[in-house]
């Protein structure tokens, strides 16, 4: 027998098979199981889904306190959990046992049985762990949250009572007590797989019917596998089709999906956000709020740069963060204690405001007038990132540069698509474009890059040094796609260069210029132009491609013309780097050297150059050049076996355009992360 609070219908529970099996394994060792996750996550539909079927195993009851059930108000249920927990054994328990009357006096002669059993009803909880020994009933603890501390409370005064006694809690964060077990409950996985639905398809399936696969896991990824997202969006069906209900969840914006729910905060995604922002200090809700211009995950110190301000201290965000994480608003995507897979550095936690958590909080900062100066401060801190990346990129190890920003690929997408305030941040996200040059142009992402540029320079009219590099860099990734739109760019660029007297810069042009000489065929001109660039001694160690890179294409442009000097600029390009972890030099070097020793007759020379250059071109993961070095490969490997090179696509296929035109599916940061 179960005895609820509510005799509500018990929904069906989809895709919990693992939390199922923990809950239920624990309820025979553990004395109190709590059950932890975000809002809409589905804790109690769980616990009473395990609690039904262990009391109907063993004949046992269940007493359910909804400690913030009041359905016509939505707030926490009338007096505290201990007199809820009374009530909900009203029924049951009154028929055994009337606490309201004192204990009738035994006499002097009586068993000590009796007096024992007169001690227990004199007190209202010890006479209700009594009637639960009996009936073998397990105490449900709901919703604690708006009570947490009177709940910890309770379970204490219980357990003085029958220690023996088993407690179940679901609460959006732990009741802290030392002998508790806890069970986080995450969102409904979308996918198992590549083409494998998972338990957040099947949950809004078994609302929508038949409908097209693809079309159901848009909506759950867009609502991020919340089982209460889904069931309030699935609501909207009865309005809407499944196209549409997709175009709307995916498009960026707040969900203000709302429908019949047994209390109200379980209406809406916006009222099941508000009861916990009401629990949270002020400032965790102004750290809350101004965390949701946050796009995606985060570390500590960029949830430092856009929350900190006169209000809240830069020390009181990092324990905010924390407080907001335990409380389940904030994920944790990455523990803390992990290391680099390839340089072994240390990497600190990161974190994730959930979108339904973002949108909420969104509306909470605008309401405060505090969204612009978030913004701004974001913007900034991208600004500040993207320059770290820069020189970390021309310092010992590039592979701290493309981990960050792989890491960091989602907040600069958003800084530099937001559409600035004014022409200030709209030089502050020119500032973003332009310190990723190397992202762009090194890293495979030209043509977002130029979509970038081209979009900001339009916003950033004025003459500055910062636009003269924005101009070069663009012609420059021009130059790299044999784009018709690359002299002009360059020519613009010439002209800034010469009004600001920057050398670095006419040097950086006239780099760019060989290098479209070089994928034009025109090998005299890609010589004379890079032999300039190489010549130079650059002032500015930390942007651009500099004179060492310069001297590496130099070597490819001679490859096939001298074989000694092809040698000579190889070796000195090499000798002029700034550091052993420039891999991107290193592979160009080293494939100079392969198309110089497999021109002039050494093949056995050029492969074993070619495969160094291919496994320093993976550690950049630009995918032309390493598909053109695998094109390399494959006819040293030929010509080496007997056979010979295939002249007819050698002479009609530049190595750069091998293996294809490297456009990406998606307009930006389109590499899949490599690490979480």
């Amino acid at each position: 027998m179960t005895t609820w609070a509510d005799r509500r219908p018990l929904p069906g529970v989809v895709g919990r098979a693992v939390e199922h099996e923990q809950l239920s394994g624990l309820l025979d060792s553990a004395r109190l199981v709590t059950l932890t996750g975000a809002a809409g996550v589905g804790k109690s539909v769980l616990a009473r889904a395990v609690l039904e079927e262990h009391t109907a195993r063993y004949d046992g009851t269940v007493l359910r306190v909804g400690c913030w059930d009041a359905p016509a108000r939505g707030g926490p249920a009338r007096g505290g959990p201990a007199e809820a927990l009374l009530r909900a054994a009203g029924p049951a328990y009154a028929a055994g046992q009337d606490t309201a009357r004192p204990p009738a006096d035994p006499g002097p002669g009586a068993p000590p049985g009796e007096a024992h059993r007169a001690d227990a009803t004199s007190d209202p909880l010890a006479a209700l762990t009594a009637h639960c020994r009996r009936r073998r009933a397990i105490v449900l603890l709901d919703d604690c949250d708006p009570q947490l501390d009177a709940c910890a409370r309770l379970v204490r005064r219980l357990w003085r009572a029958d220690p023996a006694l088993r407690i179940v809690a679901t609460t959006r964060r732990p009741l802290g007590l030392a002998e508790e077990r806890v069970v986080e409950i995450a969102p409904l996985p979308v996918t198992l797989g590549e083409g494998i639905a998972g338990p957040a398809v099947e949950l809004l399936a078994a609302r929508t019917g038949t409908a097209a696969p693809e079309l159901l896991v848009a909506v759950c990824q867009a609502l991020e596998g919340s089982p209460l997202a889904i069931a309030l969006a699935a609501q909207q069906l009865d309005r809407m089709s499944l196209p549409q209900l997709a175009a709307q969840v995916g498009t960026d914006g707040p969900l203000y999906y709302a429908g019949p729910a047994a209390t109200v905060r379980h209406t809406s995604l916006y009222a099941a956000q508000a009861a916990g922002y009401a629990l949270c200090s002020p400032v965790d809700r102004q750290v809350w709020a101004r965390l949701s211009v946050l796009p995606d995950d985060f570390d500590s110190w960029l949830a430092g740069c856009v929350c900190a301000s006169s209000d809240v201290p830069a020390a009181a965000v990092e324990d905010a963060l924390e407080r907001l994480r335990t409380a389940s608003v904030v994920e944790c995507v990455r523990e803390a204690g992990g290391v680099h897979e390839d340089t072994g550095a240390a990497l600190p936690p990161r974190y994730r405001l959930p979108r339904a958590a973002r949108d909420f909080g969104r509306t909470q900062l605008r309401e405060a007038g505090e969204e612009a100066g978030a913004l701004r401060r974001f913007r900034q801190a991208c600004a500040a990132l993207a320059a770290e990346a820069q020189i970390a990129w021309q310092g010992p190890d590039q592979q701290l540069a493309v981990g960050l920003v792989e890491d960091e690929q989602a907040n600069f997408d958003a800084a530099l698509t937001r559409p600035p305030q004014d022409a200030e941040d709209a030089l502050g996200a020119l500032e973003i474009a332009v310190s990723l040059w190397f992202h762009w142009a090194a890293c495979g992402f030209r043509r977002e890059g130029r979509a970038h540029l081209d979009r900001l320079l339009l916003l950033s009219p004025d003459d500055t040094a910062l636009r003269a590099r924005a101009l070069w860099l663009s012609g420059y990734l021009a130059a790299q796609e044999d784009s018709p739109a690359a002299g002009a760019l360059l020519d613009e660029a010439w002209t800034a260069a010469v009004m600001h007297a920057d050398s670095d810069g006419l040097a950086r042009i006239a780099h760019a210029h060989g290098v479209l000489a070089l994928y034009r065929g025109d090998l005299a001109a890609a010589v004379a132009c890079l032999e300039e660039a190489s010549r130079h001694r650059s002032r500015d160690p930390w942007f651009g491609p500099g004179p060492a890179h310069s001297g590496a294409l130099l070597a490819i442009a001679l490859s096939s013309l001298d074989a000694r000097r092809a040698r000579t600029a190889a070796h000195r390009a090499w000798e002029a780097r700034h550091s052993d972890g420039d891999f991107w030099l290193y592979s160009t070097v080293l494939y100079a050297l392969a198309m110089t020793e497999r021109a002039h007759g050494e093949p056995a020379a050029a492969l074993r150059a070619c495969r160094k250059a291919l496994a320093a071109k993976k550690l950049v993961g630009d995918p032309l050049s390493i598909a053109g070095a695998r094109t390399l490969l494959a006819g040293l490997r030929h010509q080496l076996r007997g056979g010979a090179s295939p002249p007819d696509r050698d002479a009609q296929e530049p190595w750069w355009q091998r293996g294809g035109s490297g456009v990406r599916s998606r307009p930006f940061f389109s590499r899949l992360r490599a690490r979480s």
